[in-house]
């Protein structure tokens, strides 16, 4: 049985989850484009990547995007305002440890990161073929409807949360 662990991510850890993102997807360039964004939005605290280790290997991550400056953000303050609203990006488990509670983990230490740096609301959007998605979000208590957006030809509904 694999020993799990959640925590942030470190320098090492964001460079095997960015190498195996690039090696799984090698014929989309976004890959490597998407891995120095979000270096860099953690190095410079514009964002803070969560992961979840398997025996030291990480096989799952997510984002909180502090910085409205953050591409996936876009500048729209209802989703990341730097200051009270962060943002929940990127987040995905290898299908092997899918339905296992892993990433129900993660939100709940990424809550609680929010919470304790000052942040009461957080966001998450999600594309509406992923209706899976979506009804676990709500479980989770992500179901105020912030609104709607089309980004790169795909309906993304976005939703809020209060956080304490």
């Amino acid at each position: 049985m694999p020993e799990f662990v959640y925590r942030m991510a470190t320098d090492a850890d964001l460079e095997a989850i960015w190498n195996q993102d690039i090696a799984e997807n090698p014929n989309d360039a976004r890959y490597i484009k998407w891995k120095t964004e979000y270096v860099t939005y953690n190095q410079t605290n514009a964002a803070k990547t969560f992961v979840v280790l398997a025996n030291g290997r990480p096989i799952g991550q997510g984002t909180l995007l502090f910085s409205p400056h953050c591409k996936a953000v876009r500048n729209r303050l209802l989703l990341a305002d730097g200051q009270s609203t962060a943002n929940i990006n990127a987040l995905r488990i290898e299908k092997a440890y899918e339905g296992q509670g892993h990433i129900s983990k993660l939100i709940r230490l990424m809550e609680a990161f929010a919470a304790q740096n000052g942040y009461s609301i957080l966001t998450v959007g999600v594309e509406k073929k992923e209706k899976r998605t979506s009804a676990i979000y709500a479980h989770w208590g992500y179901n105020r409807f912030l609104f709607r957006a089309f980004e790169s030809g795909t309906r993304v509904d976005y939703f809020g949360k209060t956080i304490s």
